[in-house]
């Protein structure tokens, strides 16, 4: 008879270690910052373009609305950032997993599963 150590599902009961990466926060950090530095250039060039347009210059419209979609969407990823931040920092979790995602659905439905 073999001992213990000899088995073939003998072996260390203890699961891997989780890893224990860099989480770059401060990163994260200063892209929120330069979202919301480019965000706050981009309205104040496009109140400067919106003031120039309405004076008769027909190009600064154009450069009022790209300077307008510009700072949306340096708000909405300063925004996305913020929000990943938060979420790395346990301030937040993620979205807990519906029951019909991991379970199947009972036969006749919800008011037969009761």
């Amino acid at each position: 008879m073999a001992s213990g150590s000899g088995n073939k599902h003998a072996g260390s009961r203890r699961g891997p270690r989780p890893k224990r990466g860099f989480q770059p926060v401060l990163l994260l950090a200063l892209g929120i910052t330069a979202c919301v530095v480019a965000w706050g250039y981009l309205v104040y060039a496009a109140i400067d373009f919106g003031s120039t347009a309405r004076s008769g210059e027909t190009r600064a419209w154009w450069f009022l609305a790209l300077a307008s979609v510009g700072a949306v969407a340096c708000l909405f990823v300063g925004l996305m950032l913020v929000a990943r931040v938060l979420r790395r920092l346990g301030i937040t979790r993620g979205p807990s997993p519906t029951p019909r995602d991991d379970e199947p659905r009972p036969i006749g439905g919800r008011r037969a599963a009761r």
